[in-house]
């Protein structure tokens, strides 16, 4: 149970600490005082959210620590799962707000987050604000209320997960049949893309290969070329040639050296030049002639290296990333051949699922209705305690389409006098009627829970009189069971407390302060007088004494 709770330059309050009894506690004080920053600061230490506002001006930052002993065997698993213990059976949770807005955490001095905090505070306390008899009004909140009295958790959380298997199948499946529509465009589609790239016969790297060699067989063509210009040359084709002109040549020398020696001297020297040019020629067409197979080699690599630029062009891809761009598709197509069987396979499995999931929704369903009778009945027990004699209030379980909680639209319906038909809660219930229903759910609710500590931030709106008196008895009441603590304008509430802590506001050098304070008995007899008729006066101070001495 919370045990002690220290606040620092939080709001109003400078410095405080108050420790609190294991019954019922009750705050009081004049509209205004603080009572809320307490709340406030026991929101912040269990991981509620914070901001810079509630810091105190002109302080640098915020700090709330709450101590808390007796731990439950729970509460310790929950810790040792988020890596921290209680072994003593003592845990304080600190929370810290800086001016700028930041936040940290601590869990028995070692750092944490918000969000273990909010975990561990799930356990450790229980809090009921004028906000929650809104939330009250929602529908959701109602069927939530009914599957926690019921202890449906787990099998919601099994149904769930079911549910969310069948969404997720129905989903796949309408996404393949929608794919099945398109299929044989799509498989036309690939097949071509896959007979185009087949053909290429491209692997890794292949493609810079490609290039390279032919880039090799180019230049040896410009060779090939040179080499056939000096054959032809020599040799001559359709003029005469080299050699041609060496044997004319010769033959004229050899007229002119019958009368001339030296001339005669100039044809011996072409007659021995004659067989190397000849020789010459012949190698020259030799190493021309052999290189013709290259032109056929030429003439097909130019074709597949335009081809393949022409599909990296096409498909905006380099040729490497066309083999896998081939092999996707060829995934691709293997998938669509097989659809058919597929969808019929998901088909067949949502069926079954679909049986499941309704199956299982119709038995929470059967436990719900179940739930709601005896759940009815006590609320209604409590209520009438709490000055509604007439009431009548029903959990109305009505069947409608499956969803992710189940197949049941839960409402809760009432009618606060005799004769009148039970109506929608969030459409006819008052702020006093709506109090009483929240404190009736909680104190029923209460029987089947063990969180230690159980907060009511005013739950005494919207009543006075014999009512208040009422739920006083009903919060002292479950008191006996676990730690109360209770925020109240009503004497008849507070007089019935063990712990009575007065929250007063008072204003020095013209700053604003909070006090808490416990009270004994003389101060809180004066503190009744004062809420009961504003003053201290003789029959007030005597009226309270009556009531702390009933209470």
């Amino acid at each position: 149970m919370l045990r002690e709770l220290s606040i620092e330059n939080l709001a109003v309050i400078e410095k405080a600490s108050v420790e609190f009894g294991g019954n019922f506690n009750v705050f009081t004080g004049e509209t205004g005082a603080g009572k809320s920053v307490i709340i406030g600061g026991i929101n912040a230490v269990l991981g509620g959210r914070t901001n810079k506002d509630i810091v105190r001006s002109g302080a640098p930052k915020a700090v709330v620590s709450a101590l808390f002993d007796d731990i439950s065997d729970r509460v310790k698993a929950k810790l040792s799962e988020l890596g921290f213990s209680a072994e003593d059976g003592e845990l304080v949770l600190m929370r810290e707000i800086t001016s700028e807005g930041k936040s940290s955490a601590r869990i028995n001095g070692r750092a944490a987050t918000a969000a273990m905090l909010r975990e561990v505070g799930e356990l450790l306390v229980d809090i009921h604000g004028q906000h929650e008899n809104r939330i009250l009004m929602n529908t959701d909140n109602q069927r939530q209320i009914l599957d926690s009295y019921g202890g449906l958790s787990q099998e919601l959380e099994e149904y769930r997960s079911e549910f969310r298997r069948f969404s997720k199948l129905s989903r796949k499946l309408r996404e393949m049949q929608e794919e099945n529509k398109n299929r044989e465009l799509r498989t036309g589609q690939l097949t071509e893309i896959i007979e185009e790239l087949t053909e290429l016969g491209l692997d890794y790297g292949e493609g810079e290969r490609l290039e390279e060699e032919l880039r090799k067989i180019r230049d040896t063509a410009k060779i090939q070329g040179a080499l056939f210009t000096a054959h032809n040359l020599l040799n001559g084709e359709e003029a005469p040639g080299a050699l041609d002109l060496v044997r004319q040549s010769m033959s004229s020398f050899a007229t002119a050296g019958a009368v001339l020696p030296e001339a005669d001297s100039l044809y011996r020297r072409l007659e021995e030049l004659l067989p190397e040019l000849e020789d010459i020629s012949g190698e020259a067409a030799s190493l021309a002639f052999g290189a013709d197979d290259t032109e056929e080699r030429e003439a097909d690599l130019e074709d597949r290296v335009s081809a393949m630029k022409h599909c990296c062009r096409k498909y905006n891809m380099d040729a490497d990333q066309l083999v896998d761009y081939l092999e996707e598709c060829r995934q691709e197509l293997s998938e669509l051949s097989g659809l058919d069987g597929e969808i019929e396979r998901l088909s067949e499995e949502k069926h079954e699922l679909a049986g499941r999931v309704k199956r299982m929704a119709e038995d929470i369903s059967a436990k719900r209705k179940s739930s709601s009778e005896k759940l009815s009945a006590e609320i209604c027990e409590v209520l009438k305690f709490l000055n509604m004699p007439n009431v009548t209030l029903s959990f109305a379980v009505t069947p409608d389409k499956i969803t992710i909680n189940g197949m049941d639209e839960v409402e809760i319906l009432i009618s606060a006098n005799a004769g009148e038909e039970p109506k929608p809660l969030n459409k006819t219930a008052s702020g006093g009627e709506l109090s009483r229903v929240m404190l009736a759910i909680k104190s029923v609710m209460a029987e089947g829970d063990d969180i230690p500590t159980m907060i009511f931030d005013e739950v005494d709106a919207g009543i006075s009189g014999r009512t208040a008196a009422k739920v006083g008895i009903k919060l002292s009441e479950t008191a006996r069971k676990r730690q109360v603590l209770c925020i109240t304008h009503l004497a008849q509430i507070a007089a019935l407390a063990q712990t009575h802590i007065l929250i007063e506001k008072q204003t020095e050098n013209s700053r604003t302060y909070t006090r808490i304070k416990p009270l004994d008995f003389e101060g809180r007899k004066q503190e009744l007088a004062r809420i009961m008729d504003g003053g201290l006066t003789e029959s007030g101070l005597k009226a309270a004494e009556e009531m702390l001495r009933r209470g």
